[in-house]
């Protein structure tokens, strides 16, 4: 058994956590870099990563991720735990091949759906199909029930989805992408292919450097992968060693920052999907437990939340009506003396981020 360090009380871990995902204080970063900084930005719809750039960086523009996208620096397709996720180019790159496992495990919930499918004629006809120029799924789907008209076309589809590397091809869109994207090869977009070689302790170390001090569960509750302990333990001498609460072993970069567990944190919005709260497996550093079911709707969406004092206090959505739009907080309970003032700033500007054309702007704080 692995010896354990120093102990990380759950309030450590979790400014140890926020640190890294840059919300004790907005930083001046380039949009590529703070993607690569976060671990990627988890991305089923096209809007959630630019609220969650916006409150983490020192004036961000949505101009900014957009450029970042178009220049093909940040990319938009599937990744950790075989979900969309936005990431640069470069990390794209070297874990792709290393979430090879996550995807075909992925695929395989199809069960009968996937009667009579044979997985390599189906990628090498979408390559080629692909290979004339990008293509919704909608499109590539078409195309393969063609080719493979005694094969469920949702198969066909999900198929290539989840064991072909592609990218999303950005638009001029509002947030980057339309409904109906059209997708490419990763390699026909960035023009390299991706690493072949790259193995799980590429992973392991982006999740650590975004979202540790973490233990084997956590990295595997990101990634989607199997068998994190025997990485993490292979990884031993390149990593540090704490003692979470109960028998948590907790590993961790050496230079990783581990704020004081009283540093400040100031309120934050954070967007649909934010990876902050899907990153671990035990995520009571920064969501108590008996919270957490409302975070999920039965649809399975990820709702957008905010943070008081380092950790998830409600959740808020924005709607927009006969011009006016307006940001309404839900907080799970009655906020402190001084918060609703202290969130209403925040609250005021983001609204006015997500919703630059509406007439008018309102904030409902609950």
């Amino acid at each position: 058994m692995t010896p354990a360090g120093p102990t990380l009380t759950r309030r450590a871990l979790g400014r140890a956590t926020l640190a890294r995902q840059l919300l004790l204080e907005r930083v001046p970063l380039d949009a590529a870099e703070a993607v690569a900084r976060l671990g990627g930005l988890q991305a089923q719809e096209a809007r959630p990563p630019f609220v969650g750039l916006w409150s983490r960086l020192e004036g961000f523009a949505a101009r900014d991720l957009h450029d970042a996208l178009h220049d093909r620096r940040v990319v938009r397709g599937m990744a950790m735990r075989a979900t969309l996720h936005l990431q640069t180019a470069g990390d794209h790159l070297a874990t792709r091949a290393a979430l090879t496992p996550v995807m075909e495990r992925a695929a395989k919930v199809l069960g009968t759906r996937a009667a009579g499918l044979e997985t390599v004629p189906v990628l090498m006809a979408a390559g080629e199909y692909l290979a004339a120029g990008p293509r919704t799924f909608a499109e590539v789907r078409d195309h393969l029930a063609g080719v493979f008209p005694e094969v469920n076309d949702r198969a066909l589809g999900y198929t290539v989805r989840t064991l072909m590397p592609l990218v999303m091809v950005p638009t001029d869109d509002r947030w980057s992408f339309p409904a109906d994207a059209r997708f490419t090869p990763t390699e026909a977009w960035l023009g390299v292919p991706v690493d072949p070689g790259a193995g799980p302790e590429s992973l392991v170390e982006r999740h650590l450097a975004a979202f540790g001090p973490a233990t084997a569960a956590d990295v595997q509750a990101w990634s989607g992968l199997n068998g994190v302990a025997a990485v993490l333990k292979g990884m031993a001498g390149r990593l540090e060693t704490f003692q979470g609460e109960g028998t948590r072993v907790l590993y961790d970069l050496p230079d990783a920052p581990r704020p004081d567990e009283d540093v400040p944190c100031p309120p934050r919005f954070l967007p649909d999907f934010d990876s902050l709260v899907l990153a671990h497996a035990d995520r009571t550093r920064v969501i108590a437990e008996e919270h957490r079911a409302q975070l999920v709707t039965k649809n399975l969406r990820v709702r957008a939340t905010f943070l008081w004092d380092g950790e998830v206090a409600g959740t808020w959505s924005v709607e927009r009506s006969k011009g006016t739009a307006v940001l309404r907080v839900a907080p799970f309970a009655k906020l402190p003396r001084g918060g609703a003032a202290a969130l209403r700033d925040e609250a005021e500007a983001l609204v006015r981020f997500v919703e630059p054309e509406a007439g008018a702007h309102e904030v409902d704080l609950g």
